[in-house]
């Protein structure tokens, strides 16, 4: 009799979790998506503005940024990652791109509405002091979270992705 309890139990759940389960799609929810489009938005023109206090801004306060030269944690350690950044580097042009058709960028996180994932491309031109301007790009992916309704980033990663190699001419 234990086990045909047991055995209704386990049917009961799994009746319940399927039609949640079936409920998700890949196609972003609307809302989150202008959200995270809002945030590009931000994050394009503090980098045009070369504005480390505007970037800074759009993270969270245990947030955490992971690019080549090694992560930086916390808001005000990114501020000043920025700042240092920017004495030396004009960046210009950035653009950030959700196009890729296999991202569906974002993804939520849990039910409540307040978390989110997302990646995508990135561009953008920069140009050190006493040198010539030269175009980036490359590839990020983020956490996003509302923090007193605001959508900032917990955790973004980028790259930079190396130009082609120029082809070796012929002996």
């Amino acid at each position: 009799m234990k086990i045909r309890s047991v055995v209704a139990l386990i049917g009961l759940a799994i009746s319940f979790a399927v039609p949640a389960f079936a409920q998700q799609t890949d196609t972003p929810d609307p809302q989150l998506r202008q959200a995270l489009l809002a945030l590009a938005k931000k994050f394009e023109e503090a980098w045009n503005n070369n504005d480390a206090d505007a970037l800074a801004a759009l993270f969270t306060k245990d947030a955490v940024l992971i690019e080549e030269s090694g992560p930086v944690y916390g808001r005000e350690a990114i501020r000043k990652h920025y700042a240092d950044a920017f004495q030396n580097v004009h960046f210009s042009d950035n653009h950030t791109m959700y196009s890729d058709p296999n991202s569906n960028s974002p993804h939520a996180i849990g039910t409540d509405g307040n978390e989110m994932w997302e990646n995508g491309e990135w561009s953008m031109t920069w140009q050190v002091k006493g040198g010539d301007p030269e175009q980036h790009k490359g590839y990020h992916a983020s956490i996003a979270v509302r923090e007193d309704g605001v959508w900032k980033k917990r955790m973004l990663i980028s790259n930079v992705t190396p130009a082609p190699a120029a082809p070796a001419e012929a002996k």
